[in-house]
């Protein structure tokens, strides 16, 4: 047999592929929406598919993160799967409904001063007597008589001016950049004039549609980054740029069609039109970055870690296929350093640290954290791998923060828990992940080393209430967060000795660079004034478990200020004042990037911040 044929259930959809196909590759094939978070390296466990019929060996993969019951119901990881029967596969059901994405943001006041403008101009109409080019005509009138203003008009303009000047007997609306006629347009269009900000997370998209001319929010569109399937970070992104052949043009073509999509739900709800819009702003950090734009990524997760670019990019919005009005630009912000990129710029306008007198920290927490530290004077940044644990890919029990995950963790008689939703619960995220860990310190069950006593270990102390929670689990100390009767799937759910591991990882990395940032600035953590929390993480996750855990210095926890997405607020702040997104190029010139790895005491801070705060044994 050259060829299998593979069913997708249940959505019934059947393809052909040849023998030897991975399912991974099968479910791309097939366009399934589907998440790899390890990008595919049979690392987190979580693409696991159910096989109705067809025979698939389980894999040693398989073996390590599925059990017995699983592996006899059919139970595999999709990543292993090579294809060489004909198979029926029952995927799980995902979807972006019941996932928290956050939109709302800290604002600031602005001079309102947009990229793009619209003049309307009623001119005479040609004669035998008057025989100006209809240029001459249009650039007359837009200089009002005074010939020190030198319009140019693009191309596009140009071939459409004739035929738009006759439609409405000589009145018409330029759209103009600078000195520069982008469109032309039959009549008065003067009030409809219209931007989208959009800030490309790793994980979210979000979308403002804005009103240019009075700064209005109209409308608010997000969704799920389709790249996701692709692998949950940036790294696994990148690899499968690195080896797939089209894997660049597939990664941009994706995200063009996920922004092409919350433009016409923006456009929809506001009761607009895609012609509306005349200019995009786009934030993002360096990889989504070059994905956008189609620039090659693969350098920036190689040493010395160089992308393309660090100045803005302004470009026409019809090169990248984005779907708004025919003169449309797209205005992308610009990167300081290869793990630090233009959402961090963003922040930063958003903030208006580079303006303060006092010493802010700026931390936004996720598989990659960018961190900031400085004044008007000084400003210093770094990006510290903290890898996928708080989006739960390493995490047994990890997922994403979607209905019927577990996003606090509180301590009582017992610990309690809620879920996003009010569902009963599927698994923790990483708000809740935070939570859990600073419980189980203030418990007594795991020590500052990270070690989870067993309820022997427990007897005498504490933690000793807590006994009945203290297991084991595939022969790792556990403490059982969930009982099976709690749970939506029927199953138990752990917090196992190597899901702390992870955790400290994750976390050590984070404090890590904010303690270099520090030392490097010759400062005390007390005279930091402010700890800007950006994000949809660092909005959600709770300051004082932040603290007790050692991800934020404890002296700083009345000076955490959660400011949502601010990369967005950035976004939007660009989009609506060309001077502001000037100014994010001064701000990626200004700031330094500090590269953790050479710091001469790298090793031994990152392994000092691995120890949960208190007492040393």
């Amino acid at each position: 047999m050259s060829n299998c044929k593979v069913t997708f259930y249940p959505m019934n959809k059947e393809i052909e592929i040849p023998v030897g196909t991975t399912l991974k590759k099968a479910m791309d094939i097939a366009e399934l929406d589907f998440d790899f978070p390890c990008g595919g390296r049979g690392r987190c466990g979580k693409c696991r598919v159910q096989i109705q019929q067809g025979s698939v060996p389980p894999s040693n993969t398989d073996y390590d993160h599925l059990d017995e019951e699983e592996i006899e119901a059919g139970f595999r990881l999709a990543c292993t799967i090579n294809v060489d029967d004909d198979l029926v596969v029952k995927i799980p059901l995902t979807g972006t409904e019941g996932h928290k994405i956050l939109v709302d943001a800290a604002e600031r006041e602005m001079e309102l001063k947009p990229h793009l403008g619209k003049i309307y101009r009623d001119m005479p109409r040609p004669s035998i007597e008057d025989q100006q080019p209809d240029w001459n005509r249009l650039r007359n009138a837009l200089s009002d008589g005074k010939s020190e203003r030198n319009y140019r008009i693009s191309h596009s303009a140009l071939q459409a001016l004739p035929v738009v000047l006759r439609e409405k007997k000589f009145t018409c609306t330029a759209v103009v950049s600078g000195n520069e006629v982008v469109g032309i347009e039959a009549g008065d269009t003067t009030e409809k004039l219209l931007g989208m900000a959009f800030d490309i997370g790793t994980t979210t998209v979000v979308g403002y549609l804005m009103d240019l001319q009075t700064g209005e929010q109209l409308a608010v569109a997000s969704t799920m980054n389709p790249q996701t399937k692709y692998g949950a970070d940036v790294i696994s992104r990148i690899t499968y740029v690195s080896q797939e052949a089209d894997g660049l043009q597939k990664l941009q073509e994706i995200i063009i069609e996920a922004i092409n999509k919350l433009i016409g739900k923006a456009v929809k709800d506001a009761g607009c039109v895609r012609d509306d819009v005349y200019a995009i702003s786009v934030v993002g950090n360096s990889c989504m970055h070059h994905l956008f734009l189609g620039l090659e990524p693969k350098y920036i997760a190689l040493a010395p870690y160089v992308p393309v670019t660090g100045l803005p990019q302004d470009v026409d919005a019809k090169a990248l296929g984005i779907q708004i009005n025919s003169a449309g630009m797209v205005y992308v912000l610009p990167n300081i350093a290869g793990f630090v990129g233009a959402d961090t710029v963003s922040v930063i306008l958003a903030t208006e640290m580079d303006q303060s007198s006092e010493i802010k920290l700026a931390i936004d927490i996720g598989t990659n954290g960018e961190i900031v530290l400085g004044t008007r004077d000084r400003m210093l940044s770094c990006s510290a791998a903290a890898g996928p644990a708080f989006e739960g890919a390493q995490i047994s029990c990890g997922m994403r923060g979607t209905v019927g995950a577990i996003d606090s963790v509180s301590l009582g008689d017992d610990i309690t828990y809620t879920t996003i939703g009010g569902e009963k619960s599927q698994g923790i995220c990483g708000s809740g992940l935070i939570d859990v860990m600073a419980v189980m310190l203030a418990a007594g069950v795991l020590d500052r080393r990270g070690k989870i006593r067993t309820a022997d270990e427990a007897a005498g102390t504490k933690a000793e209430r807590f006994a009945h929670r203290l297991v084991k689990h595939d022969e790792l100390n556990c403490f059982l967060l969930a009982r099976a009767e709690e749970t939506a799937h029927g199953k138990p759910l752990f917090i196992t000795q190597k899901d702390v591991r992870e955790f400290q990882l994750a976390k050590g990395a984070i404090a890590a660079g904010v303690n270099i940032l520090i030392e490097e600035y010759g400062i005390e953590p007390e005279d930091i004034t402010e700890v800007i929390l950006a994000g949809a993480f660092g909005n959600y996750l709770d300051k004082h478990s932040a603290c007790a855990v050692g991800l934020i210095p404890s002296s700083l926890e009345d000076k955490v200020n959660p400011v949502g997405n601010a990369a967005g607020t950035g976004s939007k702040i660009a989009l609506l004042s060309a001077r502001e997104y000037r100014r994010a190029a001064y701000i990626t010139d200004f700031v330094e990037y500090v590269e953790l790895s050479a710091s001469p005491n790298f090793t031994e801070i990152f392994a000092g911040a691995l120890y949960f705060p208190g007492r040393k044994d």
